[in-house]
């Protein structure tokens, strides 16, 4: 389990003092695939590099099961970072050394005979795909490939922690999608906590089962993705999640004669349905659809849709009907 507590982050400049970090606190299970997203400048990267210790906080601790890594001394810390390994946006391999060598570095690093080392990143260039590459050098490889090799380095001294640091921005959408199956498959096969840093929507759907959303610094929401995309609570969830949605609250706070009511989708199979045209003909209620933003994670929907209702009354039959519908949350939007 990683325990972050109170963790705060301070840089000193030309132009003063600049806050990273402010008393962020954060539990991660084990096993877990946990996104931290955030805009630029939020805090992302410099958090997880106070994760392992790259960067001291100024204040606050991290806790991995139960030791406090801020208190070890420089020996003590470079064999926790055995267990804590991290892959990057640029792959940061070595380009004079073969694929094979890149892998072998942190065990030789670590002190593993030649034989023995060269044994095991056989074994992990076969576990991310690219046997076949074992004599290539990184400058003849994709980028996808190379982050690939970054991985089963990453894995050459069997951590507990996996820290990804924008790890696929530099990749195209199909490359990316690889990508992240192949972390799914490590996590799942060999129990190893991900940690996902990243400001891709998209990626935090498509893998991670909890996120943390940063913002200037500080945790604004945290929780499972499910249930943080269905209906965020915070602006900077809200200019992240639904940005159309955000834009269209801004429209509606003038429009006249109408109740505006929010229908969020918590998972719901009925947001592939005509759920507005089946009220309308079993209800006689009619509904102007101002705005829509839906996404699918795994085989469920999830996402919002703002409707006008003409009437108290007819607002009133609505959010009933509506509420009757499994995994479907129905609230009025105050002018």
């Amino acid at each position: 389990m990683i325990e972050i507590k109170n963790l705060s982050k301070a840089f000193q400049t030309a132009d003063g003092t600049v806050e990273a970090l402010k008393n962020v606190s954060l539990t991660i299970n084990d096993g877990d695939i946990y996104g931290i997203i955030g805009m630029s400048g939020a805090g992302k990267s410099t958090l997880v590099r106070c994760i392992n210790m790259l960067e001291r906080p100024t204040q606050g601790s991290v806790l991995i099961d139960g030791c406090d890594i801020g208190s070890l001394n420089g020996a003590q810390l470079r064999e926790k970072r055995r267990n804590i390994t991290m892959i990057f946006q640029g792959f940061n391999l070595l380009m004079q050394r073969t694929c094979l060598k890149n892998v072998c570095f942190p065990l030789e690093l670590a002190g593993v005979g030649k034989h023995e080392a060269k044994a095991r990143a056989y074994e992990l260039l076969e576990t991310v795909g690219l046997p076949d590459k074992a004599n290539a050098y990184p400058a003849q490889l994709s980028g996808g490939q190379q982050q690939r090799i970054a991985i089963a380095r990453a894995l050459a001294t069997n951590p507990k922690v996996l820290l990804c640091d924008e790890a696929t921005s530099a990749l195209d959408p199909n490359t990316t999608h690889s990508i992240l199956g192949l972390i799914k498959d490590i996590n799942e096969k060999l129990g190893i906590t991900v940690i996902i840093i990243t400001h891709q929507m998209s990626v935090v759907e498509e893998i991670c089962g909890k996120v943390a959303i940063l913002d200037g610094g500080s945790v604004v929401e945290e929780g499972a993705v499910s249930e943080v995309f269905s209906a965020p609570k915070s602006d900077a969830a809200k200019r992240l999640v639904f940005p159309e949605s955000c834009e269209a609250d801004e429209i509606i706070t003038h429009t006249k004669g109408e109740k505006v009511i929010r229908v969020v989708f918590n998972g719901a199979k009925a947001a592939s349905t005509p759920l507005i045209s089946k009220m309308a003909m079993e209800k006689n209620i009619t509904a102007n659809i101002m705005a829509a933003s839906t996404k699918s994670i795994g085989d469920k929907a999830y996402g919002n849709m703002l409707l006008g209702i003409s009437g108290e009354e007819q607002m009133k039959q609505a959010v009933e009907y509506l509420r009757s519908v499994p995994d479907i949350i129905v609230e009025e939007v105050e002018d």
